[in-house]
């Protein structure tokens, strides 16, 4: 999905997955020590404007100029400062061993790049650092057919494989790693029954 396919998604008034945070983000980031995190994928900010009011140095990005308009306006309006830039997830620049915290949520990417773009981002992260993934699975397929809000790919290349992805972030421990059923209430576009994939872990030393 290009620049283009998102910037027509996202210019309109509301916002498209809503203004709360993830769930699963949420939960996660919840009793974590502030420190420098990356949103891979941001759109909207979301996400990335929920960790800045945790007191997080959040770096986000995404190909989309009306999604980093929309996000900035959301940090200004919660008086939080977020690091917002634009590119594509391949050529982002990325400094090894700089980020205490790696967000991936719904960030899904064509499958012949996929590896590549999670092996960069995990070489990011510190040693000790933690990956939190949520999106949607191989199984969400069925979902789609029966609710079109549900959301997500609608290549069922892009949706993703458990064990696919633990081989992306080899040499993590893997606290969580998990295909669940969920009711998803997240705007109008992520809205309903949804098979996704969740995924906690931290980077060996």
């Amino acid at each position: 999905m290009t620049k283009y396919f998102w910037d027509e998604r996202y210019n309109q008034e509301e916002f498209v997955y809503g203004i709360q945070p993830n769930e699963y983000l949420k939960e996660k980031l919840s009793g974590q020590k502030a420190g420098k995190i990356l949103f891979v994928a941001e759109g909207e900010g979301r996400n990335a404007v929920y960790a800045a009011k945790l007191g997080w140095e959040v770096i986000a990005f995404d190909q989309s100029e009306i999604g980093k308009r929309k996000a900035l306006q959301w940090a200004e309006k919660n008086d939080v400062s977020i690091d917002y830039r634009i590119s594509d997830a391949e050529f982002f620049p990325l400094e090894e061993t700089s980020f205490d915290a790696v967000a991936l949520i719904y960030s899904h990417f064509p499958n012949e790049k996929r590896k590549d773009i999670h092996q960069r981002i995990s070489k990011a992260l510190k040693p000790g650092g933690i990956l939190i993934l949520e999106g949607f699975s191989k199984e969400h397929s069925r979902n789609q057919k029966d609710n079109p809000t549900a959301g997500g790919p609608r290549n069922p290349e892009m949706l993703w494989d458990l064990e696919e992805l633990k081989s992306d972030f080899e040499g993590f421990d893997f606290l969580e790693a998990k295909i669940e059923n969920v009711n998803l209430n997240e705007g109008n576009s992520h809205k309903g029954k949804a098979s996704v994939v969740r995924i906690f872990a931290v980077k060996s030393d």
